[in-house]
C-alpha cells in the first residue's frame, strides 16, 4: 500500500521508511517541508500522494523539552494531530491512519511491592502529567472522535524504544554513550544519572516498526494498542548492565536535574499479539550491546 509518514526526518521515521519498502510497501515520508500544524500545506501532501494509510509520528517527543517548551508542544502535537486528521478525512478518507502516541499518556505508578502487578493494558486510565503526555492524550481523544465520525483510526501507544541512532536525551542511549566515552577515555569515570530505582518496559525500536507495519492491516481492528515488552527492568538493571558491557568501574553520582520520583510503567501488549501475532525479538541484552557499540563508533568520528 502507498504509506505517508509524519515526522519521517526522526529518529523512528527514518527507520520505518526502508522498513516500510523493505515490506513491499510504497513510503513517502514528510518532515519539515510539510507543516503539519498547517491545515492546507498537510492536505496538499495528502492530495499529491494519495496514501491508503498514514503513520503520524511528528511531535515534540521529549518531556523535558515539553516542560521548557509547552506552547511549542501543544502546537505540534495537538494541533498539529487535528489538522492531519481534518486533512486525512477531506483528502484520503478511506486512508487508515496510525497516531503514534505514548505510555506517558498512563500515569507512572508507585513501583509494585511485589512482582504480581499486572501491566498496563489498554482499558488503564489516562492520566497524562507532562506537557507532552498531555497533548499526545489529548490527541489520541481527537482520533476517538475521528473514529466516531466513521473514520479509520488505529490510536498506538508505544512504550520506552531506543535503539542505534537515537539522541541522548533519552535514558538508554545517555548511559550508553557515557559508558562508551568513559571506555574510550573520553569522559572521566563518572555517571551522571537520576533516579535509578524506577522501573520502565523497553523495546528495540525494529520491534516498534515491526507492530506499527502489522497494524496497517486491513484486517486489524481499528482500537487502541499498546506496544510494550511486558518486562519490567529496573533503571539500576539497566545501568549495571552497560557498565558490565562496557568492563569500566566508574563512580556513580546523582544529578538533581535528572531526578524524578520513583515511579512503574510497564505495558500489556496482549491486545496487539492477539490481533496481529505480534511479538518483540529483540533481547534487552542486544539492545544494550547496539547502542554501547553505536556509541563508540559516533564519539569516535
Amino acid at each position: 500500500m502507498r504509506v505517508f509518514v509524519t515526522g519521517a526526518g526522526g529518529f523512528v521515521g527514518r527507520k520505518l521508511l526502508p522498513a516500510l519498502e523493505r515490506a513491499g510497501h510504497e513510503p513517502t515520508g514528510a518532515d519539515r517541508e510539510v507543516d503539519v500544524t498547517n491545515p492546507a500545506s498537510i492536505r496538499h501532501a495528502l492530495r499529491q500522494n494519495a496514501p491508503d494509510a498514514v503513520i503520524h509520528l511528528a511531535a515534540m517527543s521529549s518531556v523535558a523539552q515539553s516542560w521548557k517548551e509547552p506552547a511549542a508542544c501543544y502546537r505540534l502535537n495537538f494541533l498539529g494531530t487535528r489538522a492531519l486528521l481534518d486533512s486525512v478525512e477531506q483528502a484520503c478518507p478511506k486512508a487508515r491512519v496510525l497516531l503514534i502516541g505514548s505510555a506517558d499518556q498512563y500515569a507512572a505508578t508507585p513501583p509494585p511491592t511485589d512482582d504480581g502487578q499486572a501491566a498496563l493494558d489498554e482499558s488503564t486510565p489516562l492520566l497524562p502529567r507532562s506537557p507532552y503526555a498531555r497533548t499526545k492524550a489529548a490527541g489520541e481523544r481527537l482520533g476517538e472522535a475521528a473514529a466516531a465520525r466513521g473514520m479509520n483510526v488505529v490510536r498506538v501507544r508505544a512504550f520506552n524504544h531506543t535503539g542505534a541512532g537515537q539522541l541522548d536525551a533519552f535514558v538508554v542511549s545517555s548511559f550508553a554513550r557515557q559508558v562508551a566515552a568513559i571506555r574510550a577515555g573520553r569522559q572521566a569515570p563518572v555517571m551522571r544519572v537520576g533516579n535509578l530505582e524506577s522501573v520502565r518496559d523497553f523495546l528495540h525500536v525494529d520491534d516498534v516498526l515491526r507492530a506499527y507495519m502489522a497494524l496497517l492491516e486491513p484486517n486489524v481492528p481499528a482500537e487502541v494498542y499498546n506496544v510494550a515488552s511486558q518486562q519490567a527492568t529496573t533503571i539500576q538493571h539497566l545501568l549495571d548492565r552497560l557498565i558490565e558491557i562496557a568492563g569500566i568501574a566508574p563512580r556513580v553520582e546523582q544529578d538533581p536535574e535528572r531526578f524524578r520520583p520513583t515511579d512503574w510503567l510497564v505495558g500489556d501488549a496482549s491486545r496487539l499479539r492477539e490481533a496481529t501475532g505480534w511479538r518483540p525479538q529483540v533481547t534487552f541484552d542486544a539492545i544494550l550491546h547496539e547502542l554501547y557499540e553505536d556509541w563508540l563508533e559516533r564519539d569516535a568520528q
